[in-house]
């Protein structure tokens, strides 16, 4: 899209650039930084320019801290150094969101996972890319299963040495690591080993690390449907059974980039598996106990998902200032006076509600909001077989009142 008269053009140009420096740039990367007025990276980019003798200006950490004072040198031809592909897992992100595209121009080169590839001969759209610079290793944990391939952008030498602790944590053990440091450049250098016993110290950045992903037989592999087995989360008893929780993800229906509110969160297994429906999603947890809420973290841990955002409240008090949700679960705390009330405000046109009741005084007061509001009711009975002295029979749980809505 063209500028308008009273809208800068691109000052700001945005260059991938590899470990050949400036051997491996286009041509127009190489027209852009010869014009330049000003250069700005991290230590490892600027030296690799360092023979064109321009004025640069090094990130700083955070790498937030580095926009203001880029954003002093508008005006001026200012070329801005990002590893490879800058919009993925890249500073190219960070830097159009504080900057009008209008005033960007862009030209990425290869990235760290399109190197990774070439070098192992992997199917790129097959395999798993997870940049993990400053993200939580337990990330990994729902790629994990048994013929997966994964690859993951590590934050330094160190990390390789950690990862392969988390699989061998995690029950896999079996799995084999490759590491590909400095890809595309004169200081590349490629190794496999198996993940048990790792324990290289030698590993200079950038490093990317190849998981060849193999379980343990006794390893658990996270399934990929909603109603998890009860056994993967650790709990008070407050815990929305396996069978319920399967009928209320579904009825939530998860769509990618979607912001849950998962009010009296107990173990956390609804917000968890909200997370796990698509990596863009997000959720809130509302919890006014603080043991389970350190539960619930546990448990978003040990499953794959540690960016559930979990706070200590109670509704609805705890609800004010949240951010517009998309969906809302309330599985406790439904008849604390002005929790449905708040949540309904709470929602935009088309967000949806699920509400859960195990009471008979919270069951009337959902006959009379669908009589408001419309929407489903919904009576789930659940009975699972147990023993009865030396024989078996059914024993039947609390039945469970579901009123869901979209508004």
């Amino acid at each position: 899209m063209a500028a308008s008269d009273d809208t800068p053009g691109p000052w700001l140009s945005i260059v991938g650039i590899g470990e050949d420096g400036l051997d491996g740039l286009s041509a127009a990367a190489r027209r852009l930084l010869a014009g330049a007025d000003l250069v700005a990276g991290g230590f490892r980019h600027l030296a690799l320019v360092a023979s064109l003798d321009k004025p640069t200006f090094e990130w700083e950490t955070p790498f937030a801290a580095s926009i203001p004072k880029l954003l002093a040198h508008r005006g001026k031809r200012v070329v801005a150094l990002c590893s490879g592909d800058p919009f993925w897992y890249g500073a190219g992100s960070v830097l159009a969101e504080a900057i009008p595209a209008a005033e960007i121009a862009v030209v990425p080169a290869p990235s760290s996972f399109a190197w990774a590839a070439a070098r192992l001969r992997w199917r790129l759209e097959e395999t798993i890319a997870l940049g993990l610079h400053a993200r939580p290793l337990e990330l990994l944990r729902p790629h994990l299963r048994t013929g997966a391939r994964l690859i993951v952008l590590a934050r330094d030498g160190a990390a390789p040495a950690q990862i392969a602790a988390y699989l061998n944590g995690v029950g896999f053990g079996p799995s084999r690591l490759t590491i590909l440091e400095a890809l595309g450049g004169p200081r590349e250098r490629i190794r496999s080993a198996a993940t048990t016993g790792f324990a290289w110290d030698d590993i200079k950045s950038p490093v990317a690390v190849a998981i060849e992903a193999v379980a343990e037989p006794s390893a658990i592999v996270i399934p990929r449907v909603a109603g998890l087995p009860d056994e993967l989360f650790s709990h008070d008893g407050q815990l929305t059974k396996r069978e319920i929780r399967a009928v209320s993800l579904s009825t939530l229906a998860p769509r990618g980039g979607e912001l849950l509110w998962d009010v009296g969160a107990g173990s956390g297994a609804i917000g968890i598996e909200w997370l796990l429906a698509h990596p863009a999603n997000r959720a809130i947890g509302i919890e006014a106990r603080e043991d389970r809420l350190d539960t619930a973290r546990a448990n978003a841990d040990s499953l794959g998902v540690p960016h559930l955002d979990l706070r200590l409240g109670a509704a609805p008090d705890a609800l004010k200032g949240l951010p517009i949700p998309d969906a809302v679960f309330v599985g406790g705390g439904a008849s604390r006076e002005g929790v449905l009330d708040t949540v309904w405000q709470a929602l935009p046109p088309g967000g949806r509600l699920v509400v859960n009741s195990v009471t008979l005084e919270t069951e009337a007061m959902l006959i009379c909001r669908q009589a408001r509001h419309g929407g489903a009711l919904l009576r789930l009975a659940v009975e699972r077989a147990g023993p009865v002295g030396d024989l078996s029979g059914w024993r039947a749980a609390m039945p469970v009142v579901q009123w869901s809505v979209t508004k």
